[in-house]
């Protein structure tokens, strides 16, 4: 079952539920030929949103929080239906994107004040010299579909923020949230700086070709394309991209805190989750103890719309994780629980825990974005160090053991963007500081306090007087004589050391 009924992504679309099969709901699909008007349109009203000033945007990003905590059922609702999560995943998106607008509206107008910037050296003191943050007119948001509702929005707020206009594309699979989204940015009272571009690759490559900046949340393979598309015009991306994130059990572990982890960790949203925990490397002291809690964890849970998670949003994606758990098994690997398609319509798999695995299995290389929990027996951190950085991703990992300091020594050892201690995913919740992957899990960062807000901007720097003494003191019409005395004296002050202080 696919969530799309049509192939050419012209005229009207409709969107099936994948748990289901039952209509979503409709929607107009772009004509990437138009993409360039809806950009200019936006950059139109950028430079009244703009003047605004910081202060007058927090006022509109404020009355849209309210209006997103009034409609939370609505969303949640169709959220559900096109996407085919639980509603226990669907009730996590709207409060995530109301906690990061209440702190973006207390913060931005300190984060994007001008700045001063202190003299080099003393005779340049003459000088004012101020660091300006200028929104970059129109920012591209490329929205993926395991999140429609936060990942179209907490990128999107910060640009809003900054004084930019925002062109968002949805996922094609699921881009009727973001129309009700649209809505509520107008009917809150906002001005018309955040449009929709519906579609598929086609207008994908319209929005950055239209586009000042742009971000991008998906596959690695996909952020290549959208970096190469970009690099055409020199425009700067943001790229959030795949994961396969570790997680380590030290043989000091609370066992049962790290098992309910990895089991919530790996299953949630049905394991599509960028950050999701995708392997698990255990000290031999406390794998027996582990893998038990992990599997009487598993065995409680509930797939559908009322239990822990729902489907996976198609079958290509249920496809994948069939491959992963095949191959594994050929290669040695034993399924715990799951591992079988269950009979019935949507496009669910269960949750399914691996065990005697290694790094010639797909499960434990590539990003599997399901419901699988594959676990590692190790000797040694070191052996689990080397294993989780034996990944062409980096962007988290977490690390169990009740002795903290060990904890964060192993952490500094990882080669990711962010690790969890005794926790995971909760980055996703630090919105002041930087999330950002390495290696082939992306290239810049969204959120990180000032910076999230900061990258949507051009710097400008303005240098003024303070005072005329001094002006053109190296200017052309200066007598050699003079140039060579102010040479000299710049160098010695430059090559001046500090003095120092008396005991």
């Amino acid at each position: 079952m696919t969530a799309i009924t049509t192939q050419e992504f012209s005229g009207t679309g409709t969107i099936l539920n994948p748990a289901t099969g039952a209509v979503a709901g409709e929607v107009h699909w772009t004509d990437p030929a138009d993409v360039p008007t809806i950009a200019e349109g936006l950059r139109k009203a950028q430079r009244e949103w703009e003047q605004r000033g910081a202060k007058g945007r927090a006022k509109a990003l404020a009355r849209f929080a309210v209006w997103l905590g009034e409609h939370r059922d609505e969303i949640e609702e169709l959220l559900i239906k096109e996407t085919g999560k639980s509603a226990v995943d669907a009730a996590q998106e709207v409060p995530l994107l109301i906690m990061i607008l209440a702190y973006v509206v207390k913060t931005m107008e300190k984060a994007l004040a001008p700045e001063s910037r202190p003299a080099a050296l003393p005779f340049l003191a003459i000088k004012k010299i101020t660091v300006h943050y200028r929104p970059r007119p129109v920012v591209g948001i490329i929205a993926p579909w395991n999140y429609p509702v936060a990942n179209a929005l907490m990128d999107a707020i910060g640009a809003l923020a900054a004084g930019c206009a925002v062109l968002l594309k949805p996922s094609e699979r699921t881009p009727l949230t973001a129309e009700v989204l649209r809505r509520g940015w107008l009917e809150s009272g906002a001005p018309d700086v955040l449009a929709l571009a519906q579609g598929a690759r086609d207008v994908s490559e319209a929005v950055i070709d239209n586009a000042d900046f742009v971000q991008f949340t998906g596959s690695s393979a996909t952020g290549r394309k959208v970096m190469e598309r970009a690099a055409r015009r020199l425009t700067p991306v943001s790229l959030e991209l795949g994961g396969k994130d570790p997680m380590i059990v030290c043989d000091d572990a609370d066992i049962e805190l790290a098992a309910h982890a990895a089991v919530w960790g790996a299953m949630f949203n049905a394991g599509q989750t960028c950050v999701s925990v995708e392997r698990v490397y255990v000290l031999e002291p406390v794998y027996d103890q582990f893998v038990e809690a992990v599997v009487r964890d598993v065995k409680a849970l509930r797939v559908g719309g009322d239990g822990h998670f729902g489907a996976l949003i198609d079958e290509g994606q249920r496809a994948v994780t069939e491959r992963h758990v095949a191959d594994a098994k050929a290669k040695g690997a034993r399924v715990l629980t799951g591992g079988q398609v269950p009979d019935g319509p949507g496009s669910f798999y269960p949750p399914t825990v691996l065990v005697d695995v290694d790094h010639s299995m797909a499960c434990m290389t590539e990003e599997t974005f399901g419901p699988t929990l594959p676990i590692m027996k190790v000797g040694s951190v070191v052996e689990a160090i080397r294993l989780a950085n034996d990944s062409e991703y980096g962007l988290s990992a977490s690390v169990f053991s009740r002795d903290v300091e060990r904890a964060k020594d192993i952490a500094l050892q990882l080669d990711c963007g962010a690790v969890n201690i005794n926790d995971v995913i909760s980055n996703l919740m630090c919105t002041t500081a930087p999330m950002g992957g390495w290696k082939a899990s992306g290239i810049g960062a969204r959120f990180g306090g000032a910076d999230g807000m900061r990258k949507y901007c051009r710097v400008e720097t303005v240098v003024a007087p303070r005072t005329n003494l001094g002006a053109g003191g190296n200017y052309y019409h200066n007598s050699l004589k003079a140039l060579a005395r102010m040479n000299r004296m710049m160098t010695k002050m430059a090559l001046a050391r500090p003095r120092r202080t008396a005991k």
